[in-house]
């Protein structure tokens, strides 16, 4: 059976006086739910510099966590998660046509990771990042939609050029501008052990790789995990707000699939 401990914490920052990132999480309610539904995590970020950025990050996790809670019982999901990020997208552009919110321009950023069996499916928009450390080591597994990411993809700039980018964080893709758009999906295998950190750029911005691998293999709540975190990265700056989710996977069920039905594989 697959069971997952997970923590969560945020913070505004040093400078910011609002907080525009979200977070959510739908926890089965019994072992029924683990393998009908799974788990659902998400972080998401409101767009600085539009006008109700905490808005529509909470509009997508809202949205994204419920439709998954109601979701048909054991719809794959490799195709669940980005349709319903679509549905979050749908709803954040709604909002701007709301009367209370009429001539409002919104946006946020989405990352998403479900789990169920021995399976995990991340799909994100934006530069919102998920993590896995797996044997200390941590492994980027979203990619940022992002202009200097797309030029360091074309090799015109390198990656010790982003960090003192002017347009390093330049989103060319978001939940809530236009009616539809195309989130990003990565299906992985679950291993015992691993661990997942999902986060904001205020988290990643400031903190390598290897310190958070190094952080989250400690033999800590998750829940301590993800405050370490969220503290480490507003000491080394505090610019922005910081959020981050911290999910440990204890054990996993490992399964097959036959004519779209998973079967459970002999123990060896």
């Amino acid at each position: 059976m697959l069971e997952v401990q997970f923590g969560q914490a945020t913070d505004f920052g040093k400078v910011r006086k609002n907080n525009e990132d979200a977070m959510g999480s739908f926890v089965p309610a019994s072992r029924r739910q683990k393998r009908s539904h799974g788990y659902l995590f998400a972080v998401a970020d409101g767009v600085g510099g539009m006008d109700l950025g905490e808005v529509a990050s909470e509009k997508a996790i809202s949205v994204l966590t419920g439709e998954f809670a109601h979701a048909q019982a054991g719809a794959t999901l490799n195709g669940l998660l980005p349709r319903l990020i679509q549905q979050a997208n749908t709803a954040v552009h709604n909002c701007s046509l709301d009367p209370q919110y009429e001539g409002k321009k919104m946006a946020t950023t989405i990352v998403a990771c479900a789990m169920r069996y021995d399976q995990a499916v991340v799909s994100h928009v934006g530069d919102s990042r998920c993590y896995l450390v797996r044997d200390g080591k941590a492994r980027q597994v979203t990619q940022d939609h992002t202009w200097v990411n797309e030029q360091k993809k074309l090799g015109l700039i390198s990656s010790a050029e982003i960090p003192d980018a002017v347009s390093r964080h330049a989103l060319i893709r978001s939940l809530g501008p236009e009616m539809f758009v195309s989130a990003e999906t990565t299906t992985l295998t679950l291993q015992p052990g691993d661990v997942f950190v999902l986060c904001t750029d205020g988290l990643h911005d400031e903190m390598e790789d290897s310190e958070i691998a190094a952080i989250v293999s400690r033999k800590q709540s998750p829940g301590d995990l993800a405050a370490e975190l969220v503290a480490r990265a507003v000491e080394i700056d505090g610019g922005d707000n910081t959020t981050a989710q911290v999910i440990r996977v204890s054990s996993v069920e490992r399964v097959g699939m036959y004519r779209g039905r998973p079967y459970r594989l002999p123990t060896l």
